[in-house]
């Protein structure tokens, strides 16, 4: 038998894996493996076995693909001590019916331990419609939180220090009026700008991508992105005003390479467009943020979070030559993944939501979301909710992977994952690159339709039970099938909606809005910045529909197959 170093200290471990691997097919020739390919969920190959000659292979260097926690290129994690010095933000996602009841689940929600809220809006609300509009018929209140107006946003937040609790909204093709409200409804608090601290999603480029949500043509609407960021900038230095989302990308199909490289090409176009606004890059970068779907394949998660934040590093110091060290930092929320939730057998959602928290926390989050068991029925009861904070708790708590910085790190596996999933990723920016950047790809449709190749690649491998569902395609259940308690919300919010925004408008100032409402059609057909009328329009409480009806006027409607 060889021995296993040289005087170096090098591992030679190819005759060594040679040798093992002659040991290993002779017994599999008794016992072969079982008949499948292994894959990860995204379908990436992957090996039985590496070793220290699988980082021999990439030129697996310590110093330049790992570093430390908390330094450059922050493989490791972005904080020095990591979860030692500050748990990942507990934020869960909570917006049903009225802003009054949406209130009463986020007041329970921080007395359980919750750390920071995250708030889910109605379809209305995300199309830029008012609850009374012919178009909001029956939709009102049941997907998310009811809000038409700066009365609803103080509704919502009452009682709530906005200056000690971060709040997430996730919102993005009114997402500018939202904004405008929130920073209203704090100033009325009295909270200082500089105290306010959250995240807004705003991603519009994505939802040409996956989501659909959209109300604008591209370049309106990507403007608007960039009256946010520079608006925050220069007011509010502690409040992210994008959520680079890659979670939606994946829920619609996209592979975590795709998701990967898809979601960092979002973040460069609009620290492109930001540039050419005028802005300088380490101003406004260390307030980006970025938003990942945590799915089912553990290790293959893990490598995406660590490789996300590896590429976005070197891109900003070598592409776009930020100085700062926090404009280098891929700061990240991440939700587990909805699309892996099945209606089936719904408590085993519990287990799948608990492995993916764990890949979550595993590849260095800041930021949590842990779905409900029940949300493929309908949006969550407090029973389930709770299960689904308490199942992270336990992992901050009881099983002792907060006490480490990367506790993976150095995993011949982990590292050759990381590099692969990061090599990959590099291949798709470089298309969209050659193209002309992330702008041009989707006016193009590029990442659309490799997302729906992926999806459709995906389902062929669910109907031949190539990729397995439990409780799907494989291990059915045969009893009579379990009932469970679901969250009902009444058609009636609409109408109580409804009767308090007409009241609302009976009690305005109609003259003082129509004046605010022809100040932002005038800043929107000049190119001025939109946040400062917005602002004074919805202090007005001029509503959401208005206002967006007011730009939808200037900028035009898309309507998903026009072009660009």
């Amino acid at each position: 038998m060889p021995k296993s170093t040289d005087k170096n200290g090098s591992y030679k471990t190819a005759q060594l894996r040679a040798e093992w691997d002659k040991r290993r097919e002779s017994i599999e020739k008794k016992s072969p493996p079982r008949p499948i390919r292994f894959t990860t969920l995204s379908d990436m190959e992957v090996p039985l076995l590496c070793t220290p000659e699988d980082l021999e292979k990439i030129d697996f260097d310590y110093e330049r693909e790992l570093g430390f926690p908390g330094e450059y290129p922050y493989t490791r994690g972005v904080q020095h001590n990591m979860y030692r010095g500050k748990l990942w933000t507990m934020r869960q996602f909570a917006g049903f019916s009225s802003p009054t009841e949406t209130n009463k689940r986020f007041k329970m929600l921080l007395e359980q331990g919750q750390t920071g809220l995250s708030t889910a809006f109605d379809m209305p609300t995300l199309m830029g419609y008012d609850c009374d509009s012919p178009k909001s018929l029956g939709e009102v209140g049941k997907c998310g939180v009811s809000v038409s107006s700066l009365e609803d946003m103080e509704e919502l937040f009452q009682g709530i220090p906005l200056g000690d609790v971060t709040t997430s909204m996730t919102i993005n093709g009114p997402a500018i009026v939202i904004l405008a409200m929130y920073y209203a409804m704090a100033e009325k608090q009295g909270v200082p700008n500089a105290k306010i601290r959250g995240t807004l999603q705003n991603d519009i480029l994505k939802e040409y991508i996956a989501q659909k949500e959209w109300l604008f043509p591209i370049a309106p609407a990507v403007k608007c992105v960039i009256d946010t960021i520079e608006y925050g900038t220069k007011n509010y230095p502690n409040w992210n005003t994008v959520s680079i989302s890659g979670y939606h990308i994946r829920e619609a199909g996209a592979t975590a390479v795709q998701e990967l490289a898809f979601t960092l090409a979002d973040g460069m176009a609009y620290v492109e467009e930001s540039i050419k606004r005028g802005m300088d890059v380490d101003d406004f970068a260390p307030r980006l943020s970025f938003f990942f779907d945590v799915h089912n394949d553990f290790f293959e998660e893990i490598a995406k979070f660590r490789a996300a934040r590896r590429i976005w590093a070197r891109m900003m110091k070598d592409r776009y030559h930020a100085k700062s060290p926090k404009s280098w930092m891929l700061r990240t929320h991440a939700q587990t993944a909805g699309v892996s939730l099945t209606a089936q057998q719904p408590v085993n959602n519990v287990v799948r939501v608990a492995i993916q928290a764990m890949a979550g926390v595993l590849g260095g989050v800041n930021s949590l979301h842990t779905n409900s068991m029940d949300e493929t029925l309908a949006l969550p009861t407090d029973e389930s909710v709770l299960v689904a904070l308490r199942t992270q708790q336990i992992l901050a708590e009881e099983s002792g992977i907060a006490n480490y910085a990367d506790p993976l790190g150095g995993s011949y596996l982990v590292e050759a994952l990381t590099h692969k999933v990061e090599q990959e990723a590099l291949e798709y920016i470089k298309k969209i690159d050659d193209m002309g950047g992330m702008i041009k790809a989707v006016e193009e449709g590029y990442p659309q339709a490799e997302i729906a190749n992926s999806a459709y690649r995906f389902q062929r491998q669910l109907e031949s039970k190539d990729k397995v569902m439990v409780g799907v395609n494989r291990y059915q259940s045969v009893e009579k099938k379990r009932t469970m308690d679901t969250l009902y919300i009444d058609r009636s919010v609409g109408v109580r909606q409804a009767d308090k925004l007409k009241a609302l408008k009976q009690r305005r100032n109609a003259s003082v809005v129509t004046r605010c409402l022809e100040q932002v059609k005038t800043d929107a057909a000049t190119g001025k910045n939109l946040m400062p009328s917005i602002i004074e329009a919805v202090k007005a409480y001029a509503t959401l529909q208005e206002v967006c009806d007011t730009l939808r006027g200037v900028y035009g409607e898309y309507r998903g197959d026009d072009k660009y």
